[in-house]
């Protein structure tokens, strides 16, 4: 059985990836086709993966369920690269709120 890969690797691997696409053939590449069409296009691809995340969760099938959020992850990659957002941000912030506890650290916000 194959070793399990890293999670962070794997992330940073598709997001220095995705950062590539961004200069490819939109002809060639699907992450290059949504650059192209902009903002909206990918907006909207997220919000379709977030919508069958959900589906999927209902149905109450595992398989489908991991399917469909790794679908989610790559959209949000997708997203965060077309704003060069990196994952270290991401996980900098998430790190910062496990330090309290949900219920305090939602109360301590004063906006974004």
């Amino acid at each position: 059985m194959a070793a399990t890969p890293d999670l962070s690797t794997v992330l940073d691997e598709l997001y220095a990836l995705l950062q590539q696409r961004k200069s490819a053939d939109p002809a060639s590449s699907y992450a290059a086709s949504l650059y192209a069409k902009g903002s909206d296009a990918i907006l909207k691809k997220l919000g379709e993966e977030a919508v069958e995340t959900v589906i999927a969760a209902k149905n109450e099938d595992p398989k489908a369920l991991v399917y469909e959020l790794a679908d989610l992850w790559y959209h949000t990659l997708v997203l965060m690269a077309q704003r060069n957002i990196e994952p270290q941000q991401i996980a900098a912030e998430l790190a910062r709120r496990g330090s309290q506890s949900g219920l305090a650290e939602k109360a301590s916000r004063t906006g974004h």
